[in-house]
């Protein structure tokens, strides 16, 4: 089914409740609040269907105070359906709200003239001009022009049809599905129920979804599109989702639901931003951040002034954290006022020098990917992940790698979608030669290297091994290099170097997995000289990750026993008082007690049997 999201705009009383009405019967001011005031206050949505054609309605509030309501609901606009009374004609909030609409980047827009039967015939066509002219000085598209009054059915069904004709669906499929909550309540027997529209992908009935900003998982149990229940949402879909787990007063209006594992939150995004006329942007000062249907508060610093700026890039400190992606649109208000509009420009927190942050942004203005992967890589000389790229450039991961391979000097690793310079290669490169040549009996896999590089991966790490092999400085022994100068069996070598330690150790040994990070020796090459000198008994392992030299045992045990016969038993505080080291060792020796048949334990003490 083809479906498009119209929403409206206009002045406080120019009809655009009444004329949702009477398009397709939904009475949008519900509320107490509103049917006592007589206005509408938050958002309305509803739609009306014909064949395989759906048009949604996002009505939204016309009084200077609600703006922020309707920014909510502007954001998922496809067309704007302008509302203006015949009578009043382009009023304040008529004007506001196209200003907030073209900084929004909403193109597509209908001119709706209401309350046509109470100006005169002859009149209704200039004043239908002269609207139209007003609009035109906005970038809008204006797909048609028509005048109404909800008590002419002839108008509203040739309205109707108009708008059933239009082909206004505007939002693109991203690499992923993305949902700004904008309604939250609870139904008994069902839950949570959110509403929002659909964007970026589908979602489907028992997806697991994400919600961002408390980074929670949950199930959608239940799908409806105006009111009916679907297997599928598509883009541009109202949706009311009903997520199993989680509880209303768990989620706000502004939330941002996806998937798991493509949105990170940022405080600090960086943007392209535009003000209105008359007004300017200015440095080191705080403003209300609309994103979305969220709104969080932010301080704004200029890149280019100290002062104020027009338009120009500049850095959001938010209160909170977002989860925007590239392009995304914002509006930027102060109070009731609405200052400038922006575009998203780097949604990813990036340490970088200003200077290198210009040129990124300057490159991602002109929507330069490959010039903005280049700049990036030299700011990441430890690996980009171009799995962020989703999040990062709006791109998949194969686009990602697409953009990747066109840029020179770099190695790309394709499974772990980590792009590097290639002069990386002499940091892992001199890593791996201080470890052996200060260490003769280093015995390393490319794995217990990656441990101590993290951002290294394992195939870039592998191609400076060859090489090292290659050059003889390295001989690899199964998945192990050593140093090719080591003529003696290398791990009878270490067993007699670690033996040596834990007897030096005595009855506090250091953890197996810090003398091989000491002795830069391969984890499972150490388990297993660990293994062979515990089967030689000349090593005794007492916990996972406690082993002692079997002497030293024999003596710490001598000596419990010795506090046994002078106290009449031996427990955690008489032990310590003795030997006031680490409580784990402590209490491994005491357990070590309770396996001799000698001993018998009493509660928290330990007793000669009898």
């Amino acid at each position: 089914m083809s479906n498009y999201i119209i929403g409206t705009c206009g002045h406080i009383d120019h009809g655009k409740t009444a004329l949702i009405k009477a398009l397709n019967g939904y009475e949008g001011d519900s509320t107490k609040e509103e049917k006592q005031r007589g206005i509408t206050i938050d958002l309305s949505f509803s739609n009306m269907s014909k064949g395989e054609k759906n048009v949604a309605f996002i009505d939204v509030p016309g009084h200077e105070k609600l703006v922020k309501n309707m920014i909510a609901g502007a954001f998922s606009f496809d067309c704007v359906m302008i509302v203006v009374s015949a009578t009043e004609k382009i009023m304040p909030q008529t004007i506001e709200h196209l200003e907030i609409l073209n900084l929004l980047g909403v193109k597509n827009a209908i001119l709706t003239v209401t309350k046509k039967d109470l100006v005169e015939e002859n009149q209704l066509e200039n004043i239908i001009q002269e609207i139209e002219e007003y609009v035109k000085s906005f970038d809008f598209n204006l797909l048609f022009s028509t005048a109404v009054s909800i008590y002419d059915k002839k108008s509203i069904e040739e309205l109707k049809d108009k708008l059933f004709a239009l082909d206004a669906n505007t939002k693109i499929e991203e690499n992923f599905f993305r949902y700004y909550v904008d309604r939250i309540f609870s139904l008994q027997g069902a839950g949570t129920i959110v509403t929002g529209t659909t964007l970026g992908k589908p979602i489907s009935l028992n997806d697991k979804v994400f919600i961002c900003d408390i980074k929670r998982e949950a199930r959608v149990k239940k799908l409806q599109v105006h009111g009916q229940e679907v297997e599928t949402s598509n883009i541009s879909n109202r949706t009311a989702i009903n997520l199993s787990g989680i509880k209303k007063e768990d989620i706000q209006r502004g939330f941002l639901i996806s998937k798991k594992g493509y949105l990170r939150g940022f405080n600090t995004i960086n943007i392209s931003f535009n003000s209105l006329k008359t007004k300017k942007l200015k440095h080191n000062t705080n403003y209300s951040i609309f994103i979305g249907s969220k709104k969080v508060e932010a301080k704004v610093l200029l890149f280019n002034s100290q002062d104020e700026l027009e338009s120009g890039f500049a850095t959001l400190k938010l209160k909170d954290d977002i989860f925007s992606i590239y392009n995304e649109k914002l509006i930027i208000r102060q109070g009731n006022i609405t200052i400038a509009g922006a575009v998203v420009l780097n949604p990813i927190v990036d340490p970088m020098k200003k200077t290198q942050k210009l040129e990124l942004l300057e490159a991602l203005k002109k929507q330069n990917i490959e010039e903005a992967y280049e700049i990036l890589i030299k700011a990441h000389k430890k690996g980009l992940g171009l799995i962020s790229s989703a999040q990062r450039f709006a791109l998949s991961h194969e686009k990602a790698l697409e953009y990747a391979k066109n840029i020179e000097d770099v190695f790309i690793d394709e499974k772990a979608l980590v792009i590097y310079p290639s002069s990386t290669k002499e940091i892992i490169k001199e890593f791996i030669l201080n470890i052996y040549n200060k260490n003769q009996f280093a015995l390393l896999s490319n794995q217990s290297i990656s441990l101590r590089l993290k951002w290294a991966s394992e195939s870039f790490i592998q191609i400076v091994l060859d090489e090292l092999e290659c050059e003889g400085f390295l001989i690899k022994e199964k998945n192990l290099y050593k140093n090719p100068n080591i003529t003696t069996n290398i791990k009878e070598s270490l067993e007699t170097l670690i033996l040596k330690r834990f007897e030096n150790e005595n009855i506090t040994p250091t953890a197996p997995y810090n003398i091989y990070d000491e002795m830069d020796l391969d984890r499972k090459t150490g388990d297993d000289i660990l293994k062979s000198l515990c089967s030689k008994k000349v090593l005794i392992r007492l916990q996972h990750n406690i082993f002692i030299h079997a002497q030293s045992l024999t003596n710490i045990v001598n000596e419990m026993k010795n506090i046994i016969k002078n106290d009449g038993y031996i427990n955690l505080k008489n032990l310590k008082e003795k030997y006031p080291i680490s409580r784990k060792y402590l209490i491994s020796y005491l357990d070590y007690l309770d396996t001799l048949s000698e001993i018998k334990k009493e509660e928290d003490k330990r007793v000669f049997a009898r």
